[in-house]
């Protein structure tokens, strides 16, 4: 053998017979087991890590032999493939996700089929410019929403920048507890509560006004959305919720809770407090931290 060839052959042996002690239990070795994605970047692009166990590295093994080989997924753009195999294996992922949530046997979370919900307004469409946004808080230039958008199975909502009004909902399947998800991705995109950070595909669908069990009614203007926490302290403590005259959610505390705290989350909405076309301000009536 080379020294290359019998590095690698060493090295299985060594795992084989494992001559430093026991195997690692197998409360260890799930202990270790993690794959993590980080931040989304300002270019859009995110860094992901991990540390497979041996069930899902034969998984991922057998899958990229196929979808990672040379040629295979290459994006239509590209002539010959000049990729690199860690370019390859991403390329490949990507397509085995798109075929998954196209196929329609991932079933449904939160009431909806699994599958990308993005929104965007019709100034951004038109400009070929600009950003929307995912129902898992993520940003995406234009340019590849529209390719997204490509495939039937996924939704798209797009609204009016100045007034809001929807105007285009494109879906899957015509389902009017869809559609009103749909709309509250696109409107509230995350948890309603000031300081929470949860985005929209883990919120459940809130009654702002009036809960349900209080004869409220489940209208799209009275829906809002609020994570599986917030929603329960509505329900377990005094706090209330209610629209405002702009239909902003309001979280409203006990009055003995009451310090003057911000009523509206502005998390999820960073645009608001950039300047619009005409160069006013969208203060979105002082309320939003």
């Amino acid at each position: 053998l080379g020294p290359e060839e019998l590095d690698a052959a060493a090295g299985r042996l060594l795992v084989m017979i494992d001559p430093d002690g026991p195997e690692p239990s197998d409360h260890e070795l799930a202990r270790k087991r993690f794959v993590r994605m980080g931040r989304q970047q300002r270019d859009g692009g995110r860094a992901i890590s991990g540390y497979l166990d041996s069930e899902f590295g034969a998984y991922l093994e057998a899958v990229l032999a196929k979808e990672a080989a040379p040629g295979a997924n290459m994006p239509p753009e590209e002539g010959c493939d000049t990729r690199t195999a860690g370019q390859r294996t991403h390329d490949g992922l990507k397509a085995v996700l798109r075929r998954s949530l196209e196929s329609g046997e991932l079933g449904s979370h939160n009431g909806l089929p699994v599958t990308v919900i993005v929104s965007t307004t019709l100034q951004e469409l038109e400009k070929r410019a600009g950003v929307a946004v995912t129902g898992g808080g993520s940003l995406m230039p234009i340019p590849e929403l529209i390719r997204l958008a490509a495939a039937a199975q996924h939704y798209l909502y797009v609204f009016d920048q100045h007034t809001g009004q929807s105007l285009y909902l494109g879906r899957a399947k015509r389902l009017a507890n869809t559609a009103q998800r749909i709309v509250l991705y696109a409107r509230d995109r995350g948890c309603t509560r000031p300081g929470c950070t949860v985005p929209g595909y883990w919120c459940q669908a809130h009654h702002a006004v009036a809960d349900w069990k209080n004869n409220g009614e489940t209208n799209i203007d009275d829906l809002t959305l609020a994570c599986q926490p917030d929603n329960l302290m509505i329900d377990t403590t005094a706090w209330t919720t209610g629209k405002n005259t702009t239909n902003h959610t309001e979280w409203l505390p006990p009055p003995d809770l009451d310090t003057g705290r911000h009523r509206i989350n502005g998390y999820h909405h960073p645009e608001r407090h950039l300047l619009d076309d005409q160069g006013d301000e969208d203060t979105d009536g002082g309320d939003d931290p």
